[in-house]
């Protein structure tokens, strides 16, 4: 049952994006520039869990170990969630939320495999089997479809 949760769960994050992109392309064209859409999406998502952090975390007596992470950490994870939404912002309006999302899905999970095999940063190594590469490379093609047929 919890891993049918986890599915669903991770299903609402994808329709989210597909959600997002178009609200952020539509604020960029609003305001007339993709970077600031993309930092009012940014800060607007930080003072969110900015303030869900400090009441959760004090409601459950959780400290922050500001100190424990890598200096590096504070930093990549941002700039790359900042490439993706920016990248989102302009891609909607040339190619559409359904070759968008198709792209996004398969740079991700190829991605994904690549992390798996190395065990980037501690995540379990996943051999990268005949399967897993014919998924990917029919995903790709789905992709492609997608966008020109």
């Amino acid at each position: 049952m919890a891993g049918l949760l986890w599915a669903l769960l991770g299903m609402m994050a994808g329709a989210f994006v597909a959600i997002q992109a178009p609200i952020n392309a539509d604020l960029a064209r609003g305001l007339g520039s993709t970077l600031a859409a993309a930092a009012i999406s940014f800060l607007s998502g930080a003072l969110v869990l900015g303030l869900l952090t400090f009441v959760i975390g004090r409601m459950q007596g959780v400290v922050i170990g500001w100190r424990e992470p890598e200096p590096w950490l504070f930093v990549a994870g941002g700039l790359l969630g900042a490439v993706y939404v920016t990248t989102n912002i302009m891609l909607i309006p040339r190619i559409g939320a359904a070759a968008l999302i198709a792209f996004l899905i398969t740079g991700q999970l190829i991605a994904g495999m690549v992390v798996d095999r190395i065990g980037f940063l501690g995540v379990a190594v996943r051999e990268i089997t005949l399967g897993r590469f014919a998924g990917a490379c029919l995903l790709l093609v789905g992709a492609v479809m997608v966008r020109y047929l």
